[in-house]
């Protein structure tokens, strides 16, 4: 193989993996970018979504706190406070309203 083609599989190999992170990330209410999405959750009973291969489900909040469960872990989020290690994730509290909750998770 000459380097010209080895270039353009690397190229080719590359893309695939970039789509297949962004795919990981197939929610109406997830945005993505290579390694970071920022996930807007319903605050309703049940509601949940899929991000970067692991599901975040809504538990509970009040004004300044969310409690999630991300993949199968609960844990309690702030606004303001540093990202939290959780299934191999990082993941924050973006934002807080009286319809939806705002997280940032990231690898």
């Amino acid at each position: 193989m000459n380097t010209a083609t080895r270039r353009i599989a690397a190229l080719f190999t590359a893309a695939a993996l970039g789509l297949g992170l962004l795919a990981g990330c197939s929610n109406d209410d997830v945005s993505c970018g290579l390694d970071q999405c920022t996930v807007t959750i319903d605050r309703s009973v049940n509601a949940s979504a899929s991000v970067l291969g692991v599901e975040a489900k809504f538990i509970s909040a009040d004004q300044n706190t969310v409690t999630l469960e991300v993949a199968g872990e609960q844990v309690q989020l702030t606004k303001g406070q540093q990202a939290v290690d959780v299934g191999g994730l990082q993941v924050s509290l973006d934002s807080i309203t009286s319809d939806t909750v705002g997280i940032q998770v990231s690898r």
